[in-house]
């Protein structure tokens, strides 16, 4: 796929690793659909960036712990890109630090509703129109390394990512061959904002390649999935080395 004049939806554009995507898909010549639900200025500011790179952005809001209102993204975000929707990149997300018998009941359902069901049903809004993308559509969901190994303090995050990467597989069957789908699992890329210096020195530490990673990073390993002809089902795993530590 050459991203020039291509239309995307980034979800969770506001803010770090979304914001991140964002912007590099429309310095790759995309036009960029930004949704953000309670991070109006971070998108905002996302759309400042994209304008000053010549791009053309858009600006979504929706709450997607709400499924009707996600389902619903898709179409109004190919609505104000012209008709069109080639990519969908699911990257709205929350990562909550609680011991075991911390989680309630609201709290796993809030977990599981964004980081999950929300994919599925903006990924079940967005088919008709990924389905007539010129050359296949594509579809790339932000998982994490989570996913495959267990956290204490974060066991609804793993699951929910857990969840990810096999929704992932479940879409790229179903959706083959005019969608290619295909998940990203960044590791220690952009930290917990509340996590301190001595924390972040203990990941360093601990990671392989002995540094951590960049909003870049994952970057590139969306547009390698974006651009690839030959990959589908696939959760790229992008973290230092950290999983085989």
């Amino acid at each position: 796929m050459d991203l020039r004049g291509r239309c995307a939806l980034v979800t969770g554009a506001g803010r770090r690793v979304g914001q991140a995507i964002a912007i590099g898909l429309a310095e790759a010549g995309c036009d960029v659909a930004i949704h953000f639900n309670a991070s109006r200025d971070g998108a905002d500011e996302t759309a400042r960036l994209i304008r000053e790179r010549g791009g053309r952005p858009a600006l979504v809001p929706g709450d997607l712990l709400d499924a009707r209102a996600a389902r619903e993204l898709a179409p109004r975000a190919a609505a104000m890109l012209g008709g069109r929707l080639d990519i969908l990149i699911n990257s709205a997300g929350i990562m909550v630090r609680q011991r075991l018998e911390e989680v309630t009941v609201e709290s796993w359902d809030t977990t599981m509703d964004l980081n999950l069901k929300a994919y599925f049903f903006v990924a079940q809004g967005a088919v008709d129109l990924l389905r007539k993308a010129d050359g296949g559509g594509r579809l790339i969901n932000i998982a994490d390394v989570a996913a495959f190994e267990p956290w204490p303090q974060y066991i609804p995050h793993c699951i929910s990512k857990a969840g990810v990467v096999m929704l992932t597989q479940g879409l790229a069957r179903a959706l083959a061959p005019q969608v290619q789908v295909n998940a990203v699992a960044p590791g220690a890329v952009l930290l917990p904002e509340s996590w301190d210096a001595a924390a972040r020195e203990r990941i360093t530490a601990s990671t392989p390649l002995q540094r951590l990673g960049r909003p870049a990073d994952v970057v590139g390993a969306v547009q390698y999935l974006l651009e690839s002809e030959y990959v589908t089902g696939t959760t790229l795993v992008v973290d230092g080395g950290r999983l085989m530590r």
